[in-house]
């Protein structure tokens, strides 16, 4: 294992990957003239007071002071070099002629891949085959979480009566989850008569003693693909809360309702209870219009102010959506219809020497076979936007990019706030010196595809391909606009680790493997071995599979802790 890194060969710093005593020589003849903690800089030529400060072969910051070889470089001598709104010229990278590497896509890619995932009536794909409740206002946060704690105590007694664990239903061929292992005299042989034309609705009411084995036959009003005992493939019934959907105005308001009926249509719910108040600005009849179309049979509504028992009305509508969602079943689907979002929080200075560049690989490998990433967090694009603009596959995509930021860029200025503002204490105690630092380390996680879309805050994708989404670098709501965008899974790369979770399963990557140890209830995959032995072909098809497998079904560890989190972008004032 190496001590120290030159990422680009134009770089005058050198990254420790281990802590490094004062007096060592990591860098050929160059002694550490004091302690580089690790994921720290290191000057390894001297740098004038002024001078640029190059990190991924670009410039990071101006020297405050004169910097010997050997020092250490951070906050104490190193500023950023950004200013406030800048003139853009789009320089294509692809001006030769030949599309960058990811920019095409592989026909033997498409072919290649599939995971096991769940077919919706209306063509989509999910991953997951939940029951979401989804409050139109905060004031009904409690009913949604009441109504979703009984609906998985009914859901686990059930599976439990049938003989499997609660909450881990037994699972047949091809993914099915099956009621099964009871005594006979829980399952005894049944014919149709037993639900005559019901569906699985019917079955599943019954209670254990309607488990049989004799297939959808048993159940002829349910159709090709009925589960014995109906609901049993419902993993989980989830409430998302809020704290908006009221005494709210103009755009922000408008936020509130993109971002709730986008999750209504999210093919991760095999079925959406919409829970409203009645009184509140965005009410049900407000929401409709903006969610259109939709499947009766899978998006139900309840209005609290006019209903006896508000949670027992819920929970027996969620009864009916179990049913109704219980009949569908994982099956091979190609990679080239799976949308995977891209994030990163509490970064280190390993982000963008591990974790970062493997998630780009990723997404290069998904997108050559047909599929589609979503970057955002644009304030952390500052100083590193010009990469992406380059990137833009014509000269619309390139303007709508340069509108993304200073968009964002306008939006701190209008709050009277410093637009460089970043990053944050742990991103410096991690290494991470000054936004440019930061956000050169954060769009590795782009890869080198083409930019195919660009995407206004509680937009849905549309683009195959590498997609850009405007939503700030907060945790929560980054990955809640990835989700409501269509992100059928959230990559989240983290040196300092985090716990939460989103609307659909969040795999954490730890850039250095002491987190992955310390912190392993929190991480999924461990990129820091990247910084040890192992090669980037090799992780990225780990990370690859591993995602493969999440897509499949596999609980991610937000997942296996009951972690489900929601939040919007407040951006306005409250009445």
């Amino acid at each position: 294992m190496q001590d120290i890194i030159r990422i680009h060969e134009k770089d005058n710093v050198a990254v420790a990957l281990r802590d490094i005593a004062a007096g060592e020589r990591p860098w050929g003849e160059i002694m550490a003239a004091e302690p580089i903690p690790a994921g720290h800089k290191m000057a390894i030529c001297h740098i004038p007071a002024g001078g640029q400060v190059i990190k991924y072969g670009h410039c990071i910051g101006m020297a405050k002071e004169p910097v010997p070889p050997g020092a250490w470089v951070h906050t104490h001598n190193l500023e950023t070099a950004l200013g406030d709104l800048l003139e853009y010229e789009y320089r294509p990278v692809w001006a030769d002629g030949e599309k960058r590497a990811g920019g095409e896509l592989s026909d033997t890619g498409k072919a290649g891949y599939v995971f096991e995932g769940f077919r919706r009536r209306d063509g989509k794909t999910g991953v997951r085959n939940e029951i979401w409740i989804i409050p139109t206002v905060g004031c009904v946060n409690n009913v949604a979480a009441a109504i979703a704690r009984q609906a998985n105590e009914w859901l686990a007694d059930f599976r439990h009566a049938c003989g499997s664990p609660k909450g881990s239903p037994k699972q047949g061929p091809g993914g099915a989850e099956i009621c099964s292992g009871a005594g006979a005299e829980a399952r005894p042989e049944v014919g149709a008569e037993t639900c005559p034309g019901a569906g699985v609705e019917t079955c599943f009411e019954a209670g254990a003693e309607a488990c049989s084995e004799a297939g959808a036959e048993a159940c002829p009003g349910a159709g090709p693909g009925t589960v014995l005992c109906g609901g049993c493939t419902v993993e989980e019934v989830i409430a998302f809360p809020h704290p908006y959907g009221c005494s709210q105005m103009g755009e922000d308001q408008e936020y509130t309702r993109k971002i709730l009926t986008n999750l209504v249509k999210h093919p991760n719910a095999g079925g959406v209870l919409v829970l409203g108040l009645g009184c509140e600005n965005s009410n049900i009849h407000v929401l409709k219009p903006y969610i259109g179309a939709f499947d009766a049979d899978r998006v139900k509504f309840l209005e609290a102010q006019e209903c006896g028992d508000e949670v027992a009305r819920g929970l027996e509508i969620v009864k009916g959506l179990v049913s109704y969602a219980g009949v569908f079943q994982r099956e091979p689907i190609s990679v080239s219809e799976l949308v995977i979002g891209l994030k990163c929080g509490g970064s280190d200075g390993l982000s963008g020497i591990t974790a970062n560049p493997l998630v780009g690989h990723f997404s290069d490998k998904l997108i050559a076979a047909g599929g589609t990433t979503i970057l955002t967090e644009v304030p952390e694009m500052f100083g590193a936007e010009t990469i992406l603009m380059n990137r833009c596959a014509n000269e619309e995509l390139f303007e709508r990019t340069v509108m993304l930021i200073n968009d964002f860029k306008n939006y701190y200025k209008s709050h009277g706030q410093t637009i460089y503002e970043n990053p944050s204490p742990g991103n410096k105690k991690g290494g991470i010196s000054t936004l440019e630092d930061k956000s050169l380390g954060c769009t590795q996680k782009s890869g080198s595809a083409l930019v195919q879309g660009v995407l206004p805050y509680g937009g849905i994708v549309e683009e195959k391909g590498l997609n850009l989404l405007s939503a700030p670098g907060n945790d929560l709501v980054a990955a809640t606009a990835l989700a409501a965008a269509g992100a059928h899974i959230v990559l989240f790369t983290t040196g300092r680790g985090t716990p939460f979770a989103s609307p659909v399963p969040t795999v954490k990557i730890s850039t250095n493997s002491g987190l992955a140890q310390r912190k392993s209830n929190w991480i999924d995959f461990n990129a820091g071995v990247l910084a040890e032995e192992s090669g980037m072909e090799r992780e990225t098809e780990a990370l690859f599979d591993y995602v493969l497998e999440v897509a499949s079904g596999r609980k991610v560890s937000s997942e296996e802790a009951g972690y489900h989190d929601m939040a919007i972008f407040k951006q306005g004032v409250t009445l």
